[in-house]
């Protein structure tokens, strides 16, 4: 006579947990191509956030799972296994993000001078670079709060000559990847030169905008940078890196001559 054995049925949570990462990653995945491909910064955070709240609730369905196997003995491990692993390697980035936002001040335009930051160019090209917008200077309050958490950020002087250090400032920001809009050698009436440009971040390819001073001295140069980010308040110290590598770079393209 024939036992008949039954096996247990898989895990409906389980099955769920995998297939809402696996959803989630792709939804992902659409996010960081439409953003390189242009597509408006807004709609692509809008597909990125329901990306989060999809490997967000895998997570919560994985973790039910676990319960319901646990109690019945049904199958499902590896799915619940794979769904959790997904959803939180998911989930990562954001939360480094978020201590980030937790760790640093709310801050997205960072400046090497606080008392007199380097002014935007309103020229034609610059403008329609920026799409018609300039960013707007923030208070002298908010611009204290950037000595304390980026302290690297400091003005740049040259043993060089205004033209030679132009020159240079303009290597730099090839080297940097950044896309030059405007720019404007020392000398003149007032003897200031300056180069605006616009730098692409480096995972979504959001724009940033960057404008650099270059202010002649008595046998010497200062060079000051300023870094913008078009979209949120929190830059979560993308802009004070940005400088601190641009300022490499120079050092860098000084150091060749």
């Amino acid at each position: 006579m024939r036992r008949l054995i039954l096996e247990q049925p898989y895990s409906a949570a389980a099955l769920w947990s995998r297939r809402l990462a696996i959803f989630a990653v792709a939804v992902a995945v659409m996010g960081f191509v439409v953003a390189r491909g242009g597509l408006d910064a807004n709609a692509v955070m809008a597909v990125l956030g329901g990306a989060v709240c999809l490997a967000g609730l895998a997570i919560l369905v994985s973790l039910a799972a676990i319960n319901i196997i646990w109690r019945t003995g049904r199958k499902g491990a590896g799915q619940l296994a794979a769904g959790l692993i997904l959803a939180s390697l998911l989930l990562a980035y954001p939360a480094y993000l978020a201590v980030l936002a937790y760790r640093l001040p709310v801050l997205n335009d960072i400046s090497t001078d606080i008392d007199d930051p380097p002014a935007f160019a309103l020229t034609r090209s610059a403008l329609a670079a920026r799409g018609g917008k300039t960013p707007q200077s923030i208070s002298a309050a908010r611009r204290e709060l950037q000595k304390a958490a980026y302290p690297d950020v400091q003005p740049i002087v040259l043993d060089l000559e205004a033209d030679e250090a132009y020159q240079a400032v303009l290597k730099a920001v090839t080297a940097s990847g950044w896309r030059i809009v405007d720019t404007v050698p020392p000398g003149g009436r007032f003897g200031i030169g300056h180069v605006d440009a616009i730098a692409r971040g480096r995972i979504l390819g959001f724009p940033n905008d960057i404008t650099i001073r270059i202010k002649p001295l008595a046998g010497e140069t200062r060079i000051d940078v300023r870094a913008v980010s078009h979209l949120g308040s929190h830059d979560f110290g993308a802009n004070s890196r940005r400088i601190e590598q641009f300022a490499e770079l120079l050092q860098a393209e000084v150091d060749k001559e």
